[in-house]
């Protein structure tokens, strides 16, 4: 189990800025890849956790990023929050894991918003539910690896109402306290190596 600390990181483009020279698919790394979420379970405590089985793949088109796309799968009963009674209720009650053993995203459109920022649009299915969600991400590294591969590195962040896609739960409390907030930060720290 690894524990998930998402921070800034300062942009550092190793081997090249240019983005005409980065097209091609790219595979999601998941030994360096962190794919987590952070979500108020009460006025003054956060609940941070991550998932640990996932794959992925990315097509990048340099020339024209309109033309990239994003297609990742996450395994929903790896999710992890450190608690075992939490993760085992998020996992029956929040996310139907028997019923709905993947999260999907999807692409639909890419539009670079600067020479290294871009938003993506996509469709996330959870629960077998499929809503638009918009991503900001950012290029934060381009380097060869020890191994002579090509490497690319993202962060990324969305946030979502989990009630759109039917995970609810009572969120108030006699006192005025919630139990979760209804909002979801999802946090992402992606490295992904170009197929040859």
């Amino acid at each position: 189990m690894r524990p998930v600390r998402f921070h800034e990181r300062e942009r550092d483009m190793a081997t090249t800025s240019r983005l005409d020279q980065l097209t091609g698919e790219y595979v999601i790394d998941p030994a360096r890849t962190r794919i987590g979420f952070v979500v108020r379970s009460t006025k003054i405590t956060k609940v941070r956790g991550w998932f640990e089985r996932f794959d992925g793949v990315v097509q990048l088109d340099g020339d024209d990023p309109t033309k990239s796309s994003v297609r990742l799968t996450l395994q929903a009963a790896s999710i992890q929050t450190r608690n075992r009674r939490r993760d085992d209720h998020l996992r029956r009650e929040f996310l139907a894991v028997e019923a709905h053993p993947t999260i999907t995203f999807a692409s639909t459109a890419i539009r670079a918003e600067g020479s290294s920022t871009f938003m993506i649009t996509g469709d996330l299915t959870i629960r077998g539910a499929v809503k638009p969600v918009a991503v900001t991400v950012e290029l934060t590294r381009t380097d060869h690896d020890p191994a002579g591969g090509f490497r690319v590195g993202f962060v990324g962040r969305a946030s979502v109402n989990r009630k759109d896609w039917g995970v609810r739960m009572i969120s108030a409390l006699d006192n005025g306290s919630f139990v979760i907030d209804d909002r979801v930060d999802l946090l992402l720290e992606v490295s992904a190596g170009r197929r040859i």
